[in-house]
């Protein structure tokens, strides 16, 4: 994959018309309104399901007497979706993102509708995972639609109403799904979102057809499939299932799948023909450094975020849903964070917006154990949070806009692929071995124990905030 240099103009048009700075209008403007509409509400729906869904699927897997395969529930979505990424990034480079777009929201609502609908945890699970398909193939024909449909002046702005479309669902999510599964049940949280799904079908396809359908270059031969980068793709999906399993069950014989998931990955990741641009584990300048700052980002918090509620309720004693809106914040600041990086200003500064960015992750990690301590009020975890998700906002979204203005108008699939991919690779990679950490000093102990097994939770924060620390170094070698 090669790059672009970056203009003088700011970033890369990559619309195939070639005339994208010339329109008048924002991403509300006449031309533009039912695209974005259509595209920030398939955003606000994934939101939705995101928070939704986790806080009805602990009562699912009890009902279908699934407990025990509780975590292969979440890994089933996410290493399907890692293969729809790479399928999403060949398709939209050769054929343009509409059909992977109308085939992954329809996808990601059948597969609601399979988990809604299941008699037993695995077909629960193979929903999850059709679901997985859907999504990892929306969001990175969304990246070309962007690339393609919005000039450069407007792609911050579009990518910050991305990040604005998760605020309402972080904070009323958790509250609205708690409320659906206690008077209606389960299976309304999943079976209701699909019927929402025509809506921003019926606005972003047709929107899309019209102005970024078609191969980047409509004058060249349409190539078939790469065959390899697809056998690569299933590779690493296969692979981070077997790590995550690996790093949920300490035992021997778990070596096993270990060494088969890093077999696997190796090739797929750090081979001559890999799917992550040549360099990223080395952090070379440009494109591979933007990579790879992704994945140390969402990785590192991520792992970090997913222990923050079953440590505030297990140490401070607060119930699941105080626990989960003491995140809530994090939604809007999120999004504040978003809003800063896209003022036009701000441009010539971005490199140092995601330095900063990183070094306030890294301390929001580092805060948040503080609460371990009785004397700490757990209103610290809510600020603490608050500052971090301001950096995330920063960060991811102009490690995206930074994407588009390095890739070539024909490599803005595969390279939006890549972004997906190590976005997605190190939550698995980072979440494996948090996890290990945490049930190697008994963490696993503390589902029923209040205040046992603290340092069990500083075995997954510590080294996360030593890693988005590294992540603040990598964000000086994005140009």
């Amino acid at each position: 994959m090669s790059t672009l240099e970056p203009s003088d103009a700011g970033l890369v048009d990559l619309s195939p018309q070639g005339t994208g700075d010339v329109d008048e209008g924002g991403i509300l403007g006449r031309e533009r309104r039912a695209l974005s509409f259509g595209i920030i509400t398939v955003v606000l729906l994934i939101a939705f399901e995101a928070t939704a869904v986790g806080t009805a699927m602990p009562v699912a897997a009890r009902e279908l007497d699934g407990v025990s395969l509780y975590a292969f529930a979440f890994s089933a979505y996410f290493t399907t979706s890692l293969f729809g990424m790479v399928v999403a990034g060949q398709w939209a480079d050769r054929r343009g993102p509409l059909g992977a777009l109308g085939l992954g929201i329809s996808g990601f609502a059948a597969g609601l509708l399979l988990s809604g609908t299941a008699v037993n945890m695995w077909t629960f699970i193979a929903g999850r995972a059709v679901q997985g398909l859907g999504g990892g193939l929306v969001i990175v024909a969304l990246y070309v639609v962007m690339g393609r449909a919005y000039p450069a002046r407007l792609q911050p702005t579009i990518m910050a109403a991305f990040a604005a479309g998760w605020v309402v669902p972080s904070v009323v999510g958790p509250l609205v799904a708690g409320t659906v599964t206690e008077q209606l049940g389960w299976r309304w949280v999943f079976i209701g979102i699909p019927v929402l799904v025509v809506f921003p079908l019926a606005l972003a396809l047709p929107a899309t057809r019209r102005m970024a359908s078609g191969p980047a270059d409509p004058s060249a031969p349409v190539e078939p499939f790469d065959r390899r980068r697809i056998k690569l793709a299933l590779s690493i999906s296969v692979g981070a299932g077997l790590l995550q399993y690996a790093g949920q069950d300490l035992r021997w014989l778990s070596v096993l799948p270990l060494v088969a998931g890093v077999a696997l990955l190796g090739p797929a990741v750090t081979g001559r023909r890999a799917l992550l641009p040549h360099g990223t584990w080395r952090a070379a300048r440009g494109l591979p450094s933007v990579v790879l700052l992704r994945g140390i980002a969402a990785g590192s918090f991520i792992a970090a975020e997913s222990f923050v509620p079953l440590m505030l309720v297990t140490q401070r004693g607060l119930t699941p849903t105080m626990a989960g809106l003491s995140l809530a914040v994090g939604g809007a600041t999120w999004a504040l964070g978003s809003y800063v990086q896209a003022r036009p200003r701000m441009e010539a500064h971005r490199e140092r917006l995601m330095v900063a960015g990183m070094v306030q992750v890294a301390l929001a990690i580092v805060a948040a154990p503080s609460v371990l301590v009785a004397a700490v009020p757990v209103w610290v975890v809510a600020v603490a949070w608050g500052v971090g998700c301001f950096g995330m906002g920063m960060v991811i979204t102009s490690t995206s806009v930074l994407l588009l203005k390095l890739s070539a108008p024909h490599e803005a699939g595969a390279n939006s692929a890549a972004l997906q991919i190590s976005d997605g690779l190190s939550n698995v990679l980072l979440l494996a071995a948090g996890g290990a950490g945490f049930a190697a000093l008994g963490g696993g102990a503390v589902a029923g124990v209040t205040g046992s097994h603290p340092g069990a939770f500083l075995m997954v924060f510590l080294p996360m905030a030593v890693v988005a620390a590294g992540g603040a170094w990598v964000a000086t070698r994005v140009r």
